[in-house]
């Protein structure tokens, strides 16, 4: 059942694991960082010399024992829509978490007065990880108890129902904030690992607007599979590539992309539409294999084996750089590079092999992605979502353990 006081049980961790995996986890194995670039792969794009190591310094900034002390999710969204370019330090950028702790990360006391909430977020000013520049919101009610910041409002919605986030974009043309939120129900009241989606709807931000966004507008879209034919269920809302100029591209078509994953085999799938029409959903088109298709159903994959969250990117060599956790829940960070937004792209370049169980099987990494807008020139900044399967003992013994890490990926 959705959450709606106290800590998360270990049933519960489910709760902070896509819902598109959870049939498929794998054991974490012993594992270590990646010490060598990979020299080649197998297909048609070259894939230059890279070297990847720990970016301590963003994973420290997410080690923090008052207020938010973690969460999953995490993605990066700049508020002068300039996604693919490092910023500023005059440049808000909204991050969103998805099941987040709220309270006091104290060892051997995570329980109590502290709070899972389904979905927070934060605002950091520029695109460094620093301390002074970024501050963690939830909602909350009169006396004070940490609550979930979006709850469905739609009118399909019922007070069971919850929000994991998807990724979401500053829409530059009318200020507006649009965010994808993945409404999920738990089939069973007393079964916290029955939970299903029901709705992929969108979140509006109007323009201005500010944490705990009063103000917010919800609407339900048609971009979900739901007791698919073929039993691929799933959802678009996984990544966003904007491919503008305005976007910080000097190659581009102007087109804002978005991913949806589909079925066990996490297949990835793809639809385009203007900025200017995002909201008409009857203007969004989908890559069938060969053009664009106004039917979602006839949308093919590019890849399979991706996470159910992930990223796209450009390189400034105009290659397109996807970013994910292999299999959806893995050790391994994947990339793949591609011609186009939609492929084709290359094999999997295993490039890290996240540190998280090799003593305590329990521990497991997911949901890897890339942050172009904190990453300098000739490196992505990368997440990942680190979870246990025995969550409140882990995390009596680790308190900041449920939070993200990240990488450096340099060219």
């Amino acid at each position: 059942m959705p959450i709606k006081h106290g800590v998360k049980s270990s049933r519960l961790v489910r709760n902070s694991v896509s819902y598109l995996f959870f049939a498929f986890l794998l054991n974490v194995v012993s594992c270590a960082i990646a010490q060598k670039p990979a020299s080649s792969v197998t297909s048609a794009n070259e894939v230059p010399h890279f070297t990847v190591e720990e970016a301590t310094d963003w994973t420290n900034l997410f080690y923090r024992e008052k207020g938010w002390f973690g969460g999953d999710g995490i993605f990066f969204i700049p508020m002068d829509g300039r996604r693919n370019q490092y910023h500023s330090t005059s440049v808000d950028q909204l991050v969103l978490f998805s099941d987040s702790m709220i309270g006091d990360a104290i060892l051997g006391r995570t329980q109590g007065k502290n709070k899972m909430v389904h979905n927070a977020v934060a605002m950091l000013l520029g695109s460094a990880p620093v301390e002074e520049k970024i501050k963690f919101y939830w909602d909350s009610t009169s006396n004070g108890t940490p609550e979930t910041m979006f709850i469905p409002s739609t009118p399909s919605a019922i007070p069971q129902d919850y929000y994991w986030l998807g990724d979401g974009l500053f829409n530059y043309l009318t200020g507006e904030t649009y965010v994808f939120g993945y409404k999920m129900f738990n089939v069973e009241s007393t079964n916290d690992w029955s939970f299903t989606l029901t709705k992929t709807n969108l979140i509006i931000l109007p323009k201005g607007s500010k944490p705990p966004y009063a103000n917010q507008k919800q609407i339900e879209t048609p971009f979900s599979f739901i007791n698919a034919a073929d039993g691929d269920n799933g959802t678009f809302g996984s990544a966003i590539f904007v491919s503008t100029k305005k976007a910080g591209l000097s190659n581009y078509d102007n087109y804002v992309y978005v991913y949806g994953i589909k079925g066990k085999q996490k297949k990835l799938l793809v639809a385009r539409v203007t900025m200017e029409q995002f909201l008409e959903f009857d203007k969004w088109t989908f890559w069938n294999g060969s053009s664009w298709t106004s039917n979602m159903l006839d949308a093919a994959p590019i890849c399979d084996g991706v996470s159910d969250e992930m990223s796209v990117s450009q390189r400034k060599d105009g290659k397109y750089v996807m970013i994910f956790q292999r299999g959806g829940l893995s050790p391994k960070i994947g990339m793949r590079i591609g011609d186009t937004p939609y492929g084709p792209f290359s094999d999997v370049i295993d490039i890290y092999t996240c540190p998280i169980g090799a003593t305590n099987k329990n521990q497991f990494a997911y949901n890897a992605k890339a942050h172009p807008s904190i990453s300098r020139d000739g490196e992505l900044i990368i997440s990942y979502n680190v979870n246990a399967f025995d969550f409140d003992n882990e995390l009596l013994k680790e308190p900041q353990l449920y939070r993200p890490r990240f990488i450096r990926l340099k060219w």
